[in-house]
């Protein structure tokens, strides 16, 4: 880290330079995910001899630690080490849109919008811009990860601030707000299947609807939104004063004419892609619905990557052209190849990632600590708020060890989902209190899938960044928005305002079920 800015420091700022620090002398990122996946081998060993186990919250199976290194886990680690690594659901994501944000990239029709951007946009809010926007991006899929976050670093240095300030306002939208939108997105029917499913264990009548939490998810983004820009200002930016690294500034000039005639070709590229997903989209048989005419399950939702290599790829082409930056196909295919050369460091991040991730899963040392710590919060008898507090904390410690927001969900709902309606308190309620938790450490949480993706952006513009500095910076906005999403929280509940269209914070179960 390095700044050019003079200040007194706070306490909190010797301890997030202390924490980037220790952060930082760990080992390479690739080594540490190693060394963990093989702590992972070794606990499952550990535990398979202590036989630590928890029983299955909805089936009442006990689910008990594998052993990875009996013959039968060191035959699944040997044969299946390369399937991890081609299967991690990041890899194939984050390769194909850089195949399309390459061409986009190579020729110059990045530059030229970042140019206008910077050129045209009030300086003063473009903070908040950032995390709004990362923030919305979450509806349409891992965009965020792949474009969003590095974009955003460029935008911040080529306007002289410091790079990293950037790409920590886009994460903090995109990770930390992944529980507020204002539209509904692709998680909401997922965990609201969840958290139906786990209350027909009390009452099999309950519906959870995919709007359960939406009036909360549209106050939620405002705030996440103001309380991002006010970390990034008053906390990110001073921390990190100027970039003085390596990487060149955008050199900010007027668009010229014919870089003017290449970005609005581009656009008509975008508005004719734009018009026939909306022909795909609006009949009610149309060829891009989902399953049963959905549009939550349609391609353009679900393939919102391919969507994104097509269009980006077919804009750069057309930009490229017309401004005599590809004169052949060899040009365009040396744009993708040169955009995956910065991806080097990354998949072999992901190599190691991965197999941590695999062996956690396969060992269920994820499962049973969160369904103990599910039970150790379950046994604290006190009031709703302090409940949901620690139910808030619960969940935000769970992320830590598991990264999916579904396969947590699907673990701990049929253990609070029931216990709450039993305490009067809604399956909507238990899954919004969820989902905050599940939000506020993505940011900081080594098992989130495109965190070793974050560490790359960051190398990009300093070799030596590492697990400590994303933390370090990263810590402030986690701290900020538990903190912030609470007092919404108890506003709310205290209020006693509905979460969404006919979702209600309280629950009476019905009496042929008690009785």
């Amino acid at each position: 880290m390095t700044s050019t800015t003079k200040k007194k420091k706070s306490f909190f700022d010797y301890f997030l330079n202390f924490l980037e620090r220790g952060g930082n002398a760990l080992p390479h990122p690739a080594t540490l995910f190693a060394l963990f996946a093989l702590s992972v081998l070794a606990l499952s060993v550990i535990g398979h001899w202590l036989n630590w186990q928890a029983a299955h919250p909805a089936t009442g199976e006990m689910i008990q630690t594998v052993n990875l290194l009996s013959k039968e886990g060191l035959s699944r680690v040997l044969n299946e080490m390369v399937n991890n690594f081609t299967s991690f659901a990041p890899l194939g994501i984050v390769l194909v849109a850089m195949l399309g944000i390459g061409i986009a990239e190579t020729s110059g029709l990045i530059g030229a919008f970042i140019r206008m951007l910077v050129l045209s946009a009030p300086k003063r809010i473009l903070t908040f811009v950032i995390v709004f926007a990362g923030i919305m991006s979450n509806a349409a899929s891992d965009i965020g990860y792949v474009l969003l976050i590095p974009l955003s670093g460029v935008i911040f240095q080529a306007m002289g601030r410091h790079p990293y300030v950037g790409m920590a306002a886009a994460f903090a939208g995109v990770s930390g707000g992944f529980s507020a939108n204002l539209i509904i997105g692709t998680i909401d029917p997922l965990v609201a299947g969840l958290s139906e499913e786990a209350a027909h264990i009390l009452d099999p009548s309950y519906h959870v609807n995919p709007t359960a939490n939406y009036y909360f998810m549209v106050v939620s983004t405002f705030l996440i939104a103001f309380v991002g820009t006010w970390v990034t200002e008053k906390i990110i930016q001073p921390r990190f004063g100027l970039y003085e690294g390596e990487v060149k500034q955008e050199v900010i000039e007027p668009l010229s004419k014919q870089e003017k005639k290449g970005v609005l070709w581009s656009l008509a590229v975008m508005v004719c892609w734009i018009a026939v997903i909306l022909l795909g989209l609006l009949p009610s048989d149309g060829i891009l619905r989902g399953e049963n005419g959905g549009l939550l399950s349609s391609p353009v939702i679900r393939g919102i990557i391919t969507f994104l290599f097509l269009i980006a790829g077919s804009m750069g082409v057309v930009y490229g052209v017309i401004v005599g930056k590809f004169k052949s196909d060899t040009d365009v295919a040396n744009g993708m190849a040169q955009s995956l050369k910065t991806l080097a460091h990354y998949i072999v991040l992901v190599f190691f990632a991965a197999q941590f991730v695999a062996y956690f899963r396969w060992s269920n040392l994820g499962v049973i600590m969160a369904i103990t710590g599910a039970e150790t919060l379950v046994e604290a008898n006190m009031g709703v708020i302090p409940l949901m507090i620690l139910f808030v904390l619960l969940a935000s410690m769970v992320n830590m060890l598991m990264g999916s927001a579904s396969a947590k969900w699907a673990i701990m709902a049929p253990i609070f989902v029931p216990i709450f309606m039993l305490l009067g308190y809604s399956p909507e309620l238990s899954q919004a209190v969820y989902r905050i938790g599940d939000s506020v450490t993505n940011v900081i949480s080594p098992m989130m899938s495109f965190f070793a993706l974050i560490i790359a952006y960051f190398q990009k513009y300093d070799k030596n960044a590492g697990l400590g500095t994303i933390i370090a910076t990263m810590i402030p906005y986690s701290i900020a928005f538990f903190i912030g999403w609470s007092i919404l929280l108890i506003v709310w509940i205290l209020t006693g305002l509905p979460l969404g269209p006919g979702a209600e914070l309280f629950y009476e179960l019905p009496a042929a079920v008690g009785n």
